[in-house]
Protein backbone atom coordinates (compact mmCIF):
# COMPACT_ATOMS: atom_id res chain seq x y z
CA UNK A 1 0.00 0.00 0.00
CA UNK A 2 1.34 3.29 -0.83
CA UNK A 3 2.92 5.77 1.74
CA UNK A 4 0.52 9.10 1.72
CA UNK A 5 -3.27 8.28 2.44
CA UNK A 6 -5.21 11.55 3.23
CA UNK A 7 -8.42 11.85 4.63
CA UNK A 8 -11.42 14.68 3.99
CA UNK A 9 -14.19 15.06 5.82
CA UNK A 10 -16.59 17.44 7.19
CA UNK A 11 -19.83 18.54 8.85
CA UNK A 12 -22.84 19.12 6.97
CA UNK A 13 -22.05 18.83 3.01
CA UNK A 14 -19.13 17.15 3.41
CA UNK A 15 -18.62 13.50 5.65
CA UNK A 16 -15.98 11.34 4.01
CA UNK A 17 -12.86 9.73 3.90
CA UNK A 18 -10.42 9.26 1.09
CA UNK A 19 -7.99 6.28 0.85
CA UNK A 20 -5.25 6.04 -2.05
CA UNK A 21 -3.08 3.06 -2.55
CA UNK A 22 -0.59 1.90 -4.77
CA UNK A 23 -3.30 1.56 -7.98
CA UNK A 24 -6.47 3.09 -6.61
CA UNK A 25 -8.42 5.21 -4.59
CA UNK A 26 -11.81 5.16 -3.33
CA UNK A 27 -13.76 7.56 -1.30
CA UNK A 28 -16.68 6.66 1.18
CA UNK A 29 -19.04 9.11 2.64
CA UNK A 30 -22.46 9.59 4.13
CA UNK A 31 -25.58 10.40 2.13
CA UNK A 32 -27.93 12.43 3.67
CA UNK A 33 -30.09 8.91 4.26
CA UNK A 34 -27.69 8.05 6.53
CA UNK A 35 -26.12 5.47 4.31
CA UNK A 36 -22.83 5.09 3.41
CA UNK A 37 -21.92 5.63 -0.24
CA UNK A 38 -18.34 4.81 -2.10
CA UNK A 39 -16.85 5.87 -5.38
CA UNK A 40 -13.74 3.97 -6.43
CA UNK A 41 -11.66 4.91 -9.49
CA UNK A 42 -7.73 3.78 -11.01
CA UNK A 43 -5.09 6.42 -10.25
CA UNK A 44 -3.71 8.03 -13.45
CA UNK A 45 -0.79 6.67 -15.06
CA UNK A 46 1.65 9.14 -13.36
CA UNK A 47 1.76 6.68 -10.49
CA UNK A 48 3.29 4.23 -12.54
CA UNK A 49 5.65 5.97 -14.86
CA UNK A 50 9.36 6.61 -14.12
CA UNK A 51 8.77 9.86 -12.48
CA UNK A 52 7.10 8.28 -10.25
CA UNK A 53 10.43 6.79 -9.02
CA UNK A 54 12.89 9.69 -9.67
CA UNK A 55 13.91 10.39 -6.01
CA UNK A 56 12.89 13.84 -5.08
CA UNK A 57 11.05 15.15 -8.41
CA UNK A 58 8.59 12.24 -7.79
CA UNK A 59 7.69 14.17 -4.30
CA UNK A 60 6.97 17.06 -5.86
CA UNK A 61 5.00 16.00 -8.87
CA UNK A 62 2.79 13.27 -7.00
CA UNK A 63 1.84 15.78 -4.07
CA UNK A 64 0.30 17.74 -6.89
CA UNK A 65 -1.52 14.98 -7.88
CA UNK A 66 -2.51 13.77 -4.57
CA UNK A 67 -4.17 17.43 -3.93
CA UNK A 68 -6.01 17.21 -7.15
CA UNK A 69 -7.59 13.85 -5.87
CA UNK A 70 -8.35 15.38 -3.01
CA UNK A 71 -10.35 18.17 -4.43
CA UNK A 72 -12.25 15.67 -6.29
CA UNK A 73 -12.80 13.90 -3.33
CA UNK A 74 -14.24 16.98 -2.06
CA UNK A 75 -16.37 17.36 -4.64
CA UNK A 76 -17.97 14.14 -5.26
CA UNK A 77 -18.50 13.94 -1.18
CA UNK A 78 -20.42 17.49 -1.44
CA UNK A 79 -22.24 16.62 -4.21
CA UNK A 80 -23.64 13.35 -2.63
CA UNK A 81 -24.54 15.56 0.10
CA UNK A 82 -26.65 17.84 -1.82
CA UNK A 83 -27.23 15.64 -4.57
CA UNK A 84 -26.34 17.57 -7.69
CA UNK A 85 -24.10 16.79 -10.00
CA UNK A 86 -21.91 19.49 -10.88
CA UNK A 87 -18.58 18.69 -11.36
CA UNK A 88 -14.87 20.26 -11.27
CA UNK A 89 -12.63 18.31 -13.84
CA UNK A 90 -9.85 19.30 -15.97
CA UNK A 91 -8.60 23.21 -15.73
CA UNK A 92 -11.66 24.11 -13.22
CA UNK A 93 -10.08 21.74 -10.73
CA UNK A 94 -6.49 22.72 -11.64
CA UNK A 95 -7.54 26.27 -11.46
CA UNK A 96 -9.04 25.96 -8.14
CA UNK A 97 -6.23 24.09 -6.43
CA UNK A 98 -3.32 26.62 -7.81
CA UNK A 99 -5.42 29.34 -6.30
CA UNK A 100 -5.28 27.64 -2.80
CA UNK A 101 -1.91 26.82 -2.91
CA UNK A 102 -1.24 30.67 -3.90
CA UNK A 103 -3.00 31.82 -0.72
CA UNK A 104 -1.26 29.05 1.03
CA UNK A 105 2.02 30.03 0.20
CA UNK A 106 1.61 33.99 0.73
CA UNK A 107 0.18 33.26 4.07
CA UNK A 108 3.16 30.69 5.11
CA UNK A 109 5.61 31.94 2.99
CA UNK A 110 6.11 35.62 1.46
CA UNK A 111 4.40 37.10 4.49
CA UNK A 112 6.79 35.55 6.78
CA UNK A 113 9.97 36.51 4.14
CA UNK A 114 8.19 40.35 4.67
CA UNK A 115 8.17 40.31 8.32
CA UNK A 116 12.33 39.08 8.41
CA UNK A 117 12.83 41.86 5.57
CA UNK A 118 11.30 44.66 7.28
CA UNK A 119 13.33 43.34 10.52
CA UNK A 120 16.38 43.60 8.71
CA UNK A 121 15.48 46.70 7.01
CA UNK A 122 13.94 48.46 10.22
CA UNK A 123 15.38 47.67 13.13
CA UNK A 124 19.25 46.81 11.66
CA UNK A 125 19.39 43.11 12.72
CA UNK A 126 21.89 41.09 11.76
CA UNK A 127 20.65 39.19 8.54
CA UNK A 128 20.88 35.81 10.14
CA UNK A 129 18.98 36.87 13.02
CA UNK A 130 16.47 38.13 10.44
CA UNK A 131 15.77 34.67 8.34
CA UNK A 132 15.79 32.88 12.15
CA UNK A 133 13.05 35.06 12.92
CA UNK A 134 11.37 34.38 9.59
CA UNK A 135 11.73 30.83 10.17
CA UNK A 136 10.08 31.28 13.54
CA UNK A 137 7.48 33.12 12.36
CA UNK A 138 6.61 30.95 9.81
CA UNK A 139 6.21 28.06 12.32
CA UNK A 140 4.01 29.74 14.44
CA UNK A 141 1.81 30.90 11.86
CA UNK A 142 1.66 26.65 11.24
CA UNK A 143 0.98 25.97 14.50
CA UNK A 144 -1.48 28.70 15.37
CA UNK A 145 -3.38 28.42 12.08
CA UNK A 146 -3.97 24.90 12.72
CA UNK A 147 -4.98 25.20 16.41
CA UNK A 148 -7.08 28.30 15.65
CA UNK A 149 -9.11 26.29 13.13
CA UNK A 150 -9.64 23.83 15.27
CA UNK A 151 -11.84 25.52 17.15
CA UNK A 152 -14.60 25.43 14.65
CA UNK A 153 -17.12 22.67 14.44
CA UNK A 154 -17.16 21.76 10.66
CA UNK A 155 -13.27 21.57 10.90
CA UNK A 156 -13.25 19.61 14.31
CA UNK A 157 -15.36 16.87 12.44
CA UNK A 158 -12.91 16.92 9.62
CA UNK A 159 -10.20 16.19 12.12
CA UNK A 160 -12.00 13.28 13.59
CA UNK A 161 -12.23 11.82 10.18
CA UNK A 162 -8.89 12.56 9.91
CA UNK A 163 -8.46 10.54 13.11
CA UNK A 164 -10.49 6.88 12.09
CA UNK A 165 -8.43 7.48 8.96
CA UNK A 166 -5.16 7.29 11.21
CA UNK A 167 -6.59 4.43 13.80
CA UNK A 168 -8.18 2.19 10.38
CA UNK A 169 -4.20 2.35 9.13
CA UNK A 170 -2.84 1.25 12.36
CA UNK A 171 -5.02 -1.13 12.72
CA UNK A 172 -4.73 -2.70 9.32
CA UNK A 173 -0.62 -2.49 10.08
CA UNK A 174 -1.22 -4.49 13.24
CA UNK A 175 -3.28 -7.31 11.20
CA UNK A 176 -6.04 -6.62 13.50
CA UNK A 177 -9.37 -7.22 11.92
CA UNK A 178 -11.03 -4.40 10.84
CA UNK A 179 -14.23 -3.63 13.01
CA UNK A 180 -15.60 -0.16 14.79
CA UNK A 181 -14.52 -1.87 18.25
CA UNK A 182 -11.31 -2.96 17.28
CA UNK A 183 -10.20 -0.19 15.21
CA UNK A 184 -11.06 2.32 18.02
CA UNK A 185 -8.17 0.74 20.14
CA UNK A 186 -5.67 1.77 18.08
CA UNK A 187 -3.91 5.52 18.40
CA UNK A 188 -5.19 8.57 16.07
CA UNK A 189 -1.17 9.51 15.15
CA UNK A 190 0.25 8.10 12.20
CA UNK A 191 3.84 8.42 10.92
CA UNK A 192 2.92 8.90 7.34
CA UNK A 193 0.46 11.75 7.87
CA UNK A 194 0.63 14.82 6.00
CA UNK A 195 0.71 17.05 8.61
CA UNK A 196 4.64 15.22 8.95
CA UNK A 197 4.94 16.57 5.29
CA UNK A 198 4.04 20.03 6.84
CA UNK A 199 6.01 20.54 9.56
CA UNK A 200 9.12 18.92 7.63
CA UNK A 201 8.49 21.71 5.08
CA UNK A 202 8.41 24.36 7.55
CA UNK A 203 11.40 22.87 9.53
CA UNK A 204 13.38 22.57 6.07
CA UNK A 205 12.80 26.26 5.02
CA UNK A 206 13.83 27.50 8.51
CA UNK A 207 17.31 25.73 7.76
CA UNK A 208 17.71 26.52 4.47
CA UNK A 209 16.49 29.79 4.32
CA UNK A 210 18.51 30.93 6.95
CA UNK A 211 21.74 29.54 5.40
CA UNK A 212 21.09 31.83 2.51
CA UNK A 213 22.18 34.23 3.67
CA UNK A 214 21.56 38.41 2.42
CA UNK A 215 19.60 39.05 -0.30
CA UNK A 216 17.73 42.21 -1.55
CA UNK A 217 14.35 42.41 -0.62
CA UNK A 218 12.80 41.62 -3.78
CA UNK A 219 14.84 38.48 -3.81
CA UNK A 220 14.07 37.60 -0.91
CA UNK A 221 10.72 36.88 -1.54
CA UNK A 222 10.95 35.13 -4.84
CA UNK A 223 13.55 33.02 -3.30
CA UNK A 224 11.00 32.09 -0.83
CA UNK A 225 8.22 30.82 -4.06
CA UNK A 226 10.37 29.72 -6.47
CA UNK A 227 12.61 27.07 -3.85
CA UNK A 228 9.29 25.28 -2.19
CA UNK A 229 9.61 22.82 -5.08
CA UNK A 230 12.93 21.60 -3.82
CA UNK A 231 12.19 21.81 -0.28
CA UNK A 232 9.03 20.00 -0.80
CA UNK A 233 10.80 17.19 -3.11
CA UNK A 234 13.49 17.10 0.01
CA UNK A 235 10.20 16.79 2.34
CA UNK A 236 8.90 14.26 0.77
CA UNK A 237 11.95 11.93 1.11
CA UNK A 238 12.09 12.76 4.27
CA UNK A 239 9.17 11.79 5.78
CA UNK A 240 9.44 8.73 3.15
CA UNK A 241 12.32 7.58 4.49
CA UNK A 242 11.66 7.92 8.30
CA UNK A 243 8.35 5.94 7.94
CA UNK A 244 10.67 3.02 6.10
CA UNK A 245 12.63 3.60 9.48
CA UNK A 246 10.34 3.25 12.39
CA UNK A 247 12.38 0.39 13.66
CA UNK A 248 15.15 2.55 14.64
CA UNK A 249 15.65 4.34 17.75
CA UNK A 250 17.09 7.15 16.29
CA UNK A 251 14.18 7.95 13.69
CA UNK A 252 11.17 7.40 16.14
CA UNK A 253 13.05 10.27 18.08
CA UNK A 254 12.99 12.30 14.93
CA UNK A 255 9.54 11.71 14.22
CA UNK A 256 8.12 12.61 17.78
CA UNK A 257 7.72 16.72 16.63
CA UNK A 258 5.38 15.26 13.59
CA UNK A 259 3.38 13.01 15.85
CA UNK A 260 3.36 15.56 18.42
CA UNK A 261 1.30 18.16 15.98
CA UNK A 262 -1.00 15.44 15.00
CA UNK A 263 -2.90 15.98 18.32
CA UNK A 264 -3.90 19.81 16.64
CA UNK A 265 -5.06 17.66 13.00
CA UNK A 266 -6.92 14.58 14.85
CA UNK A 267 -9.72 14.20 17.20
CA UNK A 268 -11.46 10.98 18.47
CA UNK A 269 -13.85 9.59 16.14
CA UNK A 270 -17.24 8.15 16.73
CA UNK A 271 -18.34 4.65 15.80
CA UNK A 272 -20.09 6.05 12.77
CA UNK A 273 -16.70 7.55 11.64
CA UNK A 274 -15.12 5.03 12.05
CA UNK A 275 -17.54 3.02 9.37
CA UNK A 276 -16.64 5.49 6.78
CA UNK A 277 -12.60 4.96 6.84
CA UNK A 278 -13.41 1.22 7.20
CA UNK A 279 -15.87 0.73 4.47
CA UNK A 280 -13.41 3.27 2.53
CA UNK A 281 -10.32 1.52 3.28
CA UNK A 282 -11.49 -1.99 2.05
CA UNK A 283 -13.35 -0.69 -1.09
CA UNK A 284 -9.91 0.99 -2.12
CA UNK A 285 -8.04 -2.91 -1.05
CA UNK A 286 -10.99 -4.40 -3.34
CA UNK A 287 -10.68 -2.06 -6.17
CA UNK A 288 -6.73 -3.16 -6.18
CA UNK A 289 -7.48 -6.94 -6.26
CA UNK A 290 -9.67 -6.11 -9.22
CA UNK A 291 -6.84 -4.83 -11.24
CA UNK A 292 -4.45 -6.91 -10.03
CA UNK A 293 -6.43 -9.95 -11.20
Amino acid sequence: MEDRIITYGGQAVIEGVLMRGRSAVAIAMRAPDGQIVTHTEQLGGIYKSRIAKIPFLRGVILLWDTLGLGLRALTIAANTQTGEDEKIEGPTLYLTLAFALAISVGLFFVLPAGVGGMAERYLGWNVWWNNLLEGIVRLLLLIGYIWAIGFMPDVKRLFAYHGAEHKTINAYEAGAELTPENVARFPLEHARCGTAFLLTLVLLSIVFFTLLGPLPFAWRLVSRVLLIPLLAGVAVEYTRWTANHLDSPIVRALVRPNLALQSLTTRPPDQAMLEVAIRAFRSMRQAEQELAA
